[in-house]
């Protein structure tokens, strides 16, 4: 399966030898890179894509990162982490003043700016932060969002909890496209995540069991072994509800 919904970062470094292998690194850890050389490349990339974190350099050449980050703040733009040279205290303290969400002292380990992206993500809002109100059907199941419960055609009846309800809405939110467990993490928890990708797979299993024939060989929330789950089968919606 290749359809992601993984988090776009976009890096801005006018350092090419680190801007490229930081891209690679990041890349292979799953998530989609735009890169940039400077402030007007990041402009022009913030301006046609979704970008939902920003990895900047404070030290570049014409407009600085100080100056760009205080534009993406003031515009409500993604978050940002901010890299600063060994001796810039200033400029850390200024960037975390104006709205910068954390920062990291040049050289550092590409594994530690993974930890402090991972944990940005956990901080920032989930994207499906705003739930949906709208009943769907999919293979026979028909979701009510606000009683948590799934009613089948031909007569079985099920109630999911919290957690399961909100994971079974970002699967309806994105059929047939690969979630990597920090990404579920992401979009289910958000600021609370205090979980770790272990109770991903088990919220999994119990889900499965719920909505699966055989939940040993699931036919609708599969596994993808490059690190994720996908729900194979399409999506309609029923009837709109009030929202909450």
């Amino acid at each position: 399966m290749s359809d992601s919904i993984e988090p776009h970062i976009l890096i801005v470094d006018d350092a090419r030898d680190i801007r490229e292998p930081l891209g690679q690194y990041l890349r292979k850890q799953g998530y989609r890179i735009q890169l940039a050389a400077n402030a007007a490349e990041a402009r022009r990339s913030l301006d046609t894509a979704a970008i939902d974190l920003v990895v900047l350099d404070v030290m570049m050449p014409g407009e600085d990162g100080l100056s760009l980050c205080r534009w993406l703040v003031a515009q409500g733009g993604p978050p940002v982490i901010l890299l600063t040279a060994m001796a810039d205290e200033t400029d850390r303290i200024i960037g975390l003043e104006m709205g910068a969400d954390d920062y990291l002292v040049k050289p550092f380990n590409p594994r530690e700016l993974l930890a402090r992206i991972r944990a940005v993500f956990r901080r920032v809002p989930p994207l499906a932060a705003v739930i949906l109100t709208e009943q769907r059907c999919f293979a026979g199941w028909t979701h009510d969002p606000i009683t948590r419960k799934l009613n089948h055609q031909d007569g079985r009846r099920v109630e999911l909890t919290s957690a399961e309800n909100k994971l079974l809405q970002v699967f309806l939110d994105h059929p047939h496209q690969v979630i990597s467990r920090s990404r579920l993490l992401d979009l289910t928890a958000g600021r609370d995540a205090k979980a770790y990708d272990r109770a991903i797979d088990n919220q999994i299993s119990r889900l499965r069991r719920k909505i699966e024939r055989d939940p040993k060989q699931p036919q609708l929330l599969v596994t993808d072994w490059g690190g994720g789950y996908a729900l194979v089968t399409d999506i309609q919606p029923t009837t709109k509800l009030d929202k909450a």
